[in-house]
């Protein structure tokens, strides 16, 4: 048995995983070593960094010159508004596909479709879903809040399947959020999805630009060491806009500032550059290791190839299974 999707169908891949567009922790490469294992890696563009951006697409661009590889460049969208010539600069590397998340994917989503790019949409409501289905998106990303980083309230549980209703077949609904194993993809294919999008799995692989100490802090952690706030924003001065927060692992920081955001934005003279400089030494006492909830199924290191293909022929096994069952 092998699971063919929409999604797999639309990007002529053989897996329905993606990578998160990890702001440069998804560099090029571990969205190679995901695509070369038949998901489709996603460079994770971020907040914009036009001379990394360009680098680590040309990475991509040449490896699909040797092997064909399908690959995505991934943008927080509020962001990429401020400097829409990285588009331009993502556009020049030919993607499969552009990610949009957290903004107006308008007019973003045409320019890519116009230079031959799939669109994917990251949305945290039903919403949120509808107008990114008016503007063009041919992939929508239904995250729940138990994924890493920036996201809103909705669980994931809920969520898919009410996106899934609202999107019908006008086009291909992902899950991200608390998918960690087989088990997270077989049961996001079974409230409607057609895929998943891995995150903090795939923080915790050998490839992922990431440091050592974070992926060992992931591996050690459980879900219930995560939390949903603003102190790592506050604390980096980058307030995101409303609804979104990030979730990240408890640490000694947040402890100090949990319930407290207020009074720590009146001390960043003094714990600015603190955090700053912890970001930097990769004091994650301090700087926030940004994970999900998902770390509760995620128990070692591995390759990005293996953790692919792990959770593929779980959920294969499992959906294989499932067409037993007798009531």
């Amino acid at each position: 048995m092998s699971i063919s999707t929409r999604l797999t169908q639309l990007f002529g891949i053989e897996r329905p995983i993606l990578l998160a567009a990890m702001d440069k922790l998804a560099d090029a490469r571990l969205a190679e070593a995901v695509s070369a294992a038949g998901g489709l890696g996603i460079l994770g563009g971020g907040y914009g960094d036009a001379d990394w951006l360009r680098q680590e697409a040309a990475k991509l661009a040449t490896a699909r010159e040797r092997t064909g590889l399908k690959f995505g460049i991934g943008f927080i969208t509020w962001s990429m508004a401020k400097q829409p010539e990285l588009l331009d600069l993502a556009l020049e590397a030919k993607p499969d596909a552009v990610w949009l998340s957290f903004g107006d994917p308008a007019p973003h989503a045409e320019r890519a479709k116009a230079a031959g790019a799939k669109v994917i949409c990251q949305v945290q409501s039903v919403a949120m879903a509808e107008e990114a289905l008016a503007k063009g998106a041919d992939v929508i990303v239904a995250q729940g809040a138990e994924a890493g980083g920036h996201g809103a309230s909705r669980g994931t549980f809920a969520l898919v399947p009410a996106v899934v209703d609202a999107v019908g077949d006008k086009a291909v609904v992902v899950a991200a959020g608390g998918v960690g194993d087989g088990r997270g993809l077989a049961a996001a294919m079974m409230l409607g999805a057609e895929g998943v999008v891995l995150g903090s799995r795939f923080y915790a692989s050998i490839e992922a630009a990431a440091n050592e100490e974070a992926k060992r802090r992931i591996v050690n952690a459980s879900g219930d060491d995560t939390i949903r706030s603003l102190i790592f924003d506050i604390s980096r001065n980058n307030i995101w806009p409303a609804p979104f927060t990030g979730r990240v692992l408890m640490n000694e920081h947040a402890r100090k500032w949990m319930d407290r955001e207020l009074e720590l934005t009146r001390h960043m003279a003094e714990e600015g550059p603190r955090y700053a400089a912890a970001r930097e030494a990769g004091d994650f006492d301090v700087a926030a290791v940004i994970a999900g909830e998902a770390i509760s199924m995620i128990h070692d290191v591995l390759p990005a190839g293996e953790i692919v293909r792990n959770i593929t022929e779980e959920a294969e096994a499992l959906l294989a299974r499932g067409q037993g069952w007798r009531l």
